[in-house]
């Protein structure tokens, strides 16, 4: 199956972000910050909330605190020395070639290139693997900030048209256009008012996800409620889009659709949130047919492969946390009439695809890559070898292909292309990365800690070959821990700044991921979300114990859940860092079900409305757990404008209690980008606030690095 387009808004692992200042740095005073009289009343326990105003994105009074607070802010951050070096590194590092999987259409292949600095990657074409590469889409071109960010999504069955995907200063919502390949025209046809969704074309037109357009000037805070399935013919207008599936009786729920290869079947996903989700099918070979139930119920993640003669092939996890592959007859779908293809293994399922005729299964050992080839019917074929422990993705295409193609990277190896041979399993190297730094001065190695229950934990640990261990090297602890997501070894060239200053880049593969299936995230989610902060706070006393580090070098850092995470571990533990960076983090656990996209995390955390949850989640949530007369570490809180997926009043909210309520001298910042979101929308944008978390981590160690 060429791909899967069930995107779900699973909270962004922001990869890297560290920032700190100096101990004996620049006095501050925090702008003043309004309160109001709001308590709310949960279950019998009042809950104060005066900082509820900034919720309001329309507030006169939120955009000169913004400004107010990017003022304090910037001006802290340009006292630091060394700030300016930092970036000229960071340029240095970041400046090379990167290079995306081709990927067939016809006679054509896509890739995306980025020259090095670009704020954004070019799309490519050629034709066939020889042909000169034109440019196809050049984001760079159609903004002037350079934060447009554009997608390929898929072709249309006969290859002549292709979709794309359009979206704005870092926001979630997607405009959908069309080209047509071979002249390199667009078509009038726009799709707006689109998030979370991919196109399936079936005869003149494509399904997609749609929301019904925002209240004017509510579009990056309102609740996204009645996500529907439209039909779109090419050349009609939106207005006219066909409804095809909508529910009222749910507003709060995901839905999504994909047609199978050979334009069969339509697959219907609904999820009421990013764990769980029912499948539906309908045959588009049958002139009025409507969907049946494939799989109900919300408890088990399922997702459609392909189809193999009049059956489908599904991902599941039903009756298997480690996932495994079954073939369904879409006329007799109950799980005994199952076969099973692809049984359960100790390792975990993270992905699985179809290409080439042959079925690709992609497994974490320990959190490093393994995929396995199999027929279609489950035979064995090879294993794939990778040069190291290290993460992959790939394999993707058509059951025609007879080349197909994978990436391989690791911490310390920049991602390389392969070419495959789906018929023999020999691999070549297809397109190198050539970075203009010696990664062969780094190793990584692989540490199991004990947590605090008792369970064994993995991490990473990236640093100098040889690097003595004194504890005293300045170290960035990196976590994510919810929604299933897996961390995995991952190359970036920014980490250089940190490790060619002796200092350490440590990953804990915490519960609530899916490094080792759905057992591990369930220990990490609702009732059980302390395990995950558990699991980072053991991993800080690992590192401090075994001397890589002590407390007054020890930065944690995390995006979005891993936001969440910082909060969290910093009022628990705040003795145990000297710096923390929570970058758009989920801080209001009471409240964040009520903004834009939050209620599909509900799944994942518990509800408020919920008395059982709601002491659970109070009891652990960043902005309700700030007291006053504690030092907490130098924090550097970053979000954005246009986040409407964690949207910043979260950053805001807490930032205001933290200036409130600290004691000591440690900073207490927010950084504010403008025209970006969930995540850099930019390289200028991402090498910007990555120089100033990296200064602040520095400065506020009291280490100065090796480039005055």
């Amino acid at each position: 199956m060429k791909r899967s387009w069930t995107l779900l808004p699973v909270l962004l692992l922001l990869a890297l972000g560290a920032a700190c200042t100096q101990e004996s740095g620049p006095s501050l005073t925090y702008p003043e910050t309004r309160k109001v009289d709001q308590v709310d009343d949960y279950f019998g326990t009042k809950v104060a909330d005066p900082y509820r105003w900034m919720e309001n994105e329309g507030d006169p009074d939120l955009r000169a605190w913004i400004d107010a607070q990017n003022k304090v802010t910037f001006g802290y951050l340009d006292q630091i020395p060394f700030r300016d070096q930092i970036r000229q590194r960071l340029e240095q590092v970041y400046d090379y070639p990167k290079y995306g999987l081709p990927e067939r259409v016809g006679k054509y292949y896509f890739f995306t290139k980025n020259d090095g600095l670009q704020n954004q990657s070019v799309i490519y074409i050629r034709e066939g693997l020889t042909g000169e590469p034109e440019v196809f889409l050049d984001p760079n071109k159609m903004s002037a900030e350079g934060t447009t960010r554009v997608r390929l999504l898929d072709a249309s069955i006969d290859d002549r048209y292709i979709a794309y995907s359009i979206s704005e200063g870092g926001s979630d919502w997607l405009e959908v256009r069309v080209i047509e390949i071979d002249t390199r025209q667009e078509l009038p046809d726009r799709i707006r008012w689109a998030k979370f969704t991919g196109v399936a074309w079936h005869d003149g037109g494509f399904f997609y996800s749609g929301f019904d357009q925002p209240e004017p000037g509510k579009e990056l805070v309102a609740k996204n409620e009645y996500q529907k399935i439209f039909y779109h013919t090419l050349g009609q207008p939106q207005a006219e889009d066909r409804l095809v599936y909508e529910d009222r009786e749910h507003p709060l729920r995901y839905k999504n659709v994909d047609v199978t290869e050979d334009g069969r079947w339509l697959i219907l996903s609904v999820s009421e949130g990013t764990h769980g989700n029912e499948l539906h099918v309908r045959d588009l070979t049958r002139a009025g047919s409507e969907f049946q139930p494939l799989i109900t119920g919300f408890e088990y993640d399922s997702n459609v492969l392909d189809s193999v003669g009049d059956g489908l092939l599904i991902l599941t996890n039903m009756d298997a946390p480690n996932q495994r592959i079954v073939r369904v007859d879409p006329d007799r779908p109950a799980p005994d009439n199952w076969t099973v293809v692809v049984p359960e293994k100790p390792e975990t399922i993270t992905y699985a695809g179809t290409a080439a005729g042959q079925l690709f299964v992609h497994y974490l050992k320990d959190a490093t890559s393994r995929v396995f080839q199999f027929e279609l019917d489950g035979t064995p074929v090879r294993e794939v070898v990778f040069p190291a422990p290290g993460s992959v993705y790939g394999f993707g295409g058509h059951p025609d292909d007879d080349v197909l193609f994978y990436q391989f990277a690791s911490f310390t190896t920049p991602p390389t292309i392969y070419r495959f041979d789906p018929r023999t399993g020999e691999a070549a190297v297809y397109q190198e990365t050539e970075v203009n730094f010696d990664p062969g001065l780094f190793e990584t190695r692989q540490v199991f800690y004990t947590s605090r229950d008792g369970t064994r934990v993995p991490m990473f640990l990236v640093h100098k070959r040889g690097l003595a261990l004194d504890g005293d090297h300045p170290t960035y602890l990196y976590g994510y821990g919810g929604f299933q997501a897996s961390i995995t070894p991952r190359f970036d060239s920014t980490l250089v700044v940190l490790l060619e200053n002796d200092g350490v880049y440590a990953v804990a593969n915490l519960r609530g991921g899916g490094e080792y299936g759905e057992e591990w995230h369930r220990a990490g989610m609702r009732l059980k979300k302390q395990n995950v902060f558990d699991d980072f706070i053991a991993a800080a006393e690992y590192l401090i114990r075994e001397k890589y580090t002590s407390a007054r070098r020890l930065a944690i850092a995390g995006g979005s859940n891993g936001g969440l995470l910082v909060g969290a571990c910093m009022t628990q533990r705040p003795e145990l860092f000297q710096v923390a960076l929570p970058a758009v983090g989920v801080m209001d656990m009471l409240r964040y079900h009520k903004f834009t996209v939050g209620w599909g995390w509900v799944p994942e955390y518990g509800s408020s409305e919920d008395e059982e949850n709601f002491r659970n989640l109070y009891a652990y949530s960043p902005l309700h757990n700030i007291e006053a007369g504690v030092e907490y570490p130098a924090t550097l809180v970053t979000t954005a404008d246009h986040d409407d997926r964690v949207v910043p009043a979260h950053s805001f909210k807490f930032i205001a209690t933290l200036q409130e309520k600290q004691a000591g001298d440690n900073p207490v910042l927010i950084r504010i980008e403008t025209m970006s979101g969930h995540g850099a929308s930019s390289t200028a944008k991402r090498i910007a606030e990555t120089t100033d978390e990296w200064a602040f981590l520095f400065y506020n160690m009291g280490v100065t690095p090796k480039y005055q």
